[in-house]
């Protein structure tokens, strides 16, 4: 009987390692065309964040502040080095029209965050980020099943995690009497 049982996972062990794996991605991929967009799009999401955790007195406005700090300067670090690991630098980064579609803020909006009086800051931070997390959906949604597993898991955490994190910015908008604004339109990958 342990004779077979071992048989059986020797020859499960070798079927796994039969799998063929995924090519490692070149510079014009999907993934590498992800992993360069996000970058760009976490770390302005750091930057829209950092007045909220400096300026903001709001508790559940801080957490989500922090939540969205915390996890996205991890997934940097992660995509960081599957770029380094694939041979790929992290250029070239999106253009202003593509950053604008894929939802992110102009320079002078999260200027803005530090100077305006701290409720009118509170309510663009979140409308700022609702839209961004939209984008960031919308660049996911699409590697959602792609060959290589950890852009796959990255793209699935960041569709799930941000639609919740949206639907709790949105009740917090709300309170102040605000609502979001449209989702980004346009091309959300360059390929």
């Amino acid at each position: 009987m342990a004779a077979g049982v071992l048989a059986s996972l020797l020859l499960g062990g070798g079927l796994l390692l039969a799998q063929p794996r995924p090519a490692t991605p070149t510079a014009d991929s999907p993934e590498t065309q992800f992993v360069r967009h996000m970058l760009v799009h976490h770390e302005q999401a750091l930057a829209l964040s950092a007045p909220m955790l400096r300026r903001s007195r709001d508790r559940s406005l801080r957490s989500v502040a922090l939540d969205i700090t915390l996890g996205q300067e991890e997934q940097l670090r992660q995509m960081r080095g599957w770029l380094a690991g694939w041979g790929q630098s992290q250029e070239p980064r999106p253009t202003p029209a593509h950053a604008r579609a894929m939802g992110m803020a102009s320079a002078q909006e999260v200027a803005a965050l530090w100077t305006l009086p701290l409720p009118q800051a509170e309510a663009s931070f979140l409308r700022l980020m609702i839209r961004h997390h939209q984008g960031a959906v919308s660049m996911s949604e699409p590697l959602r099943d792609s060959p290589q597993a950890t852009v796959r898991r990255l793209a699935r955490q960041v569709v799930t995690l941000q639609r919740g994190e949206m639907a709790t910015m949105t009740n917090l908008l709300q309170v102040r009497g605000g609502t979001a604004t449209p989702p980004p339109t346009g091309p959300q990958h360059h390929h």
